[in-house]
């Protein structure tokens, strides 16, 4: 994609912002800019503030109506095609930055492969165990769907894991059908 290595070189490409095409538009090094701002017809680059969940966002007007975007998920939707669809196909930050919105940065992935990537607090190596103090062993648990499973605890942290590898492969196989 020619977008994203320009993204890389530090050359700027506009684009459209769907939905908003002839008013706003995104840039592959994640800025956005008005095309008739305050209806004055000038053009300016619009702030964008970082806000409470860490990322950037800016205010989109259409039709007399305010709606707070976040920045990535404008730079995936102009330049990735990406529709959002709920939490199955989501946009990741590659060097895990949520301000680095460059092109080059970001990526579309799966919830599930997106959770296996972030580099959650631990006490395991493996994904979905951690250990239980109380317990005083090693427990398991996915999530499917937004509900988290209980999978057992386990006195082998490899027993936990494995654990957690037959659950989605479950998962994976009811996909399948």
């Amino acid at each position: 994609m020619i977008a994203k290595t320009l993204s890389r070189l530090g050359i700027e490409v506009w684009k459209d912002i769907p939905e908003y095409e002839g008013l706003y538009k995104v840039s592959n090094l994640g800025n956005v800019k008005s095309l008739n701002y305050n209806k004055t017809g000038k053009k300016k680059n619009l702030k964008t503030p970082i806000g409470s969940d860490g990322r950037r966002h800016c205010n989109l007007y259409l039709l007399k109506k305010r709606k707070l975007r976040s920045v990535h998920s404008l730079v995936a939707r102009a330049f990735l095609n990406h529709k959002p669809c709920g939490f199955k196909i989501v946009i990741d930050h590659i060097d895990n930055n949520p301000l680095n919105n460059n092109l080059y940065n970001l990526q579309l992935i799966t919830q599930r492969e997106n959770s296996n990537l972030k580099h959650i607090k631990s006490s395991s190596k493996y994904v979905g165990v951690y250990w239980n103090k109380s317990a005083e062993k090693w427990q398991s648990s996915i999530r499917i769907n937004g509900k988290l499973k209980y999978l057992g605890v386990f006195t082998d942290e490899k027993e936990a894991a494995q654990a957690y590898q037959n659950e989605l492969n479950k998962i994976k196989e009811i996909e399948k059908l």
